[in-house]
Formats: C-alpha cells, structure tokens, sequence
C-alpha cells in the first residue's frame, strides 16, 4: 500500500460539480494507492502511520492536534513509466480488491479518532489543496 501525504492549509475533492469531501483547517490530505498483494494488515499499519506522522507545525501530528484527513483513492500511485511513454497500471490492485482496502484505512483512522473527509472510488475527481509548506511525503507499507 502507497500513499502520498500532503500537509494542507485546506483541501476538497469535486465529483459532478458536488464536493464529496473537504477540510478547511490544517490535515493532511492522502492519495492511496493499493497493489495486488495489500491487505487489511496493510490498511491497519497505514493508518497509524497517518495518524502518528509528525509533518504538522511544531513537529505534531493528527492525533497530537486532532488534524482532520481527506483520503482519496488514486490507483495511479502505482502507475509504471519507466519504460515508453505510456504508463502501464499492472501494479495497481483492481477495483473490486483496492475499494474495500481504501476503506479499510478510512474505517482505521476513524476508530483511532480522526475526523476523515474523502472522495468517490473510481470517480473522476477534482481536488484542489493548498499544500503547506509544501511537505509531500510517499508513505509504502
């Protein structure tokens, strides 16, 4: 399982011209991307690692400050470009395996207390943010 981590000012994602999700305080906005072999070991442990990473101001993190998250799924994170100009998605579980797994880490992380915001699976998304910092981090677990 992959994620990209941005600490945000603010963040929402757009489905249809309706916002699905949306933060308007400090968080962390998350892209995860889950591979054919990912379970909900993986969800679990990346969860926490969301919950615990220390990027906010003051070196916090969510649970220090009760940060919220908006979690989108994003199956590109797993995307291959190294060879030829088309990336090829191979590594990227398919829908019916990496929907349930998204969940998992949103289910996670609200349990541990988060408040968690997040997009449509498989829908076609806009998200806008404004990244603080800028601090972007790729998470594998």
């Amino acid at each position: 399982m992959r994620a990209v981590v941005q600490r945000v000012s603010t963040a929402s994602v757009v489905v249809d011209g309706e916002t699905v999700g949306s933060i308007d305080e400090p968080g962390l906005l998350v892209l995860v991307g889950v591979t054919h072999p990912d379970t909900h070991a993986e969800a679990r442990k990346l969860a926490a690692k969301l919950w615990g990473l220390r990027i906010l101001h003051g070196e916090k993190s969510c649970s220090d400050v009760s940060a919220p998250l908006l979690v989108i799924s994003q199956f590109t994170l797993y995307g291959d470009a190294r060879k030829g100009r088309r990336p090829t998605w191979q590594a990227a579980a398919p829908g019916p395996v990496a929907e349930p797994l998204v969940d998992a880490v949103v289910d996670e992380l609200r349990a541990l207390g988060a408040h968690v915001e997040t997009g449509r699976f498989g829908a076609d998304m806009k998200v806008s943010l404004v990244n603080d910092g800028p601090i972007t981090l790729v998470v594998d677990v």
